[in-house]
């Protein structure tokens, strides 16, 4: 079998979001040598969305160390929301989105990494609300997806035990913080490349060690 990179993340988390360049351009550097899968952690799940009021202090408090230390930045639409939860109505879960991945990596298997980088830009840049449907359909239109296909997909329970089951897929690889990059070489052997965010050139190196070591 060709070696899978498995990146483990979730839409809301933030250092994931920091990561995604990274993870872009190694998914597209590594393409003729390794398969891509993104696997959604379930992050923020529960029986209720939780509100923004929750997670607005961890966002307020981190989200300029991210930025400092990725490079990335993070949009005012979304940070009006951090900064004044009190006006926002804004519920977070990680459901949806984990959903809307499962369905787009049916259609488009080799581009799972990018499909992710761009609803972490449409919450953390643009301000998206991704528990509301309406969040995605600009990406329908990037990747020529059918809405009336998307939808019915996005509200059907074979989609939603596809990214629970992603969740506990997670939870068995004792994946404990996001993000997380693995490259599996066979049912049974795991390699870790990474936990947490790591940079451009660490993530290289070890990967290049690996295939070497495969190679051998």
């Amino acid at each position: 079998m060709k070696p899978i990179l498995i990146y483990c993340y979730d839409a809301y988390c933030g250092w994931c979001y920091g990561f995604s360049p990274v993870i872009k351009t190694i998914a597209e550097e590594y393409a003729d040598k390794l398969d891509n899968e993104v696997l959604s952690g379930g992050m923020i799940i529960g029986e209720q969305p939780t509100s923004i009021q929750t997670i607005a202090p961890v966002i307020t408090s981190h989200y300029k160390h991210v930025e400092e230390l990725t490079g990335i930045k993070f949009g005012e639409d979304f940070l009006w929301h951090a900064f004044n939860p009190e006006k926002s109505d804004w519920f977070l879960s990680s459901e949806k989105p984990a959903i809307a991945l499962c369905v787009f990596k049916e259609i488009y298997p080799n581009q799972q990494v990018a499909f992710a980088s761009d609803l972490q830009y449409a919450l953390n840049y643009e301000g998206r609300d991704l528990t509301d449907d309406e969040a995605y359909r600009h990406l329908l239109a990037k990747y020529d997806m059918n809405a009336d296909d998307f939808y019915t997909k996005l509200h059907s329970s074979k989609y939603k035990e596809k990214a629970y089951y992603e969740f506990q897929l997670c939870k068995q690889l004792r994946v404990t913080g996001f993000p997380c990059v693995f490259i599996q070489i066979s049912d049974s052997k795991l390699y870790l490349i990474s936990r947490g965010f790591t940079d451009y050139d660490a993530i290289k190196t070890r990967i290049d060690n690996v295939l070497k070591e495969i190679a051998q």
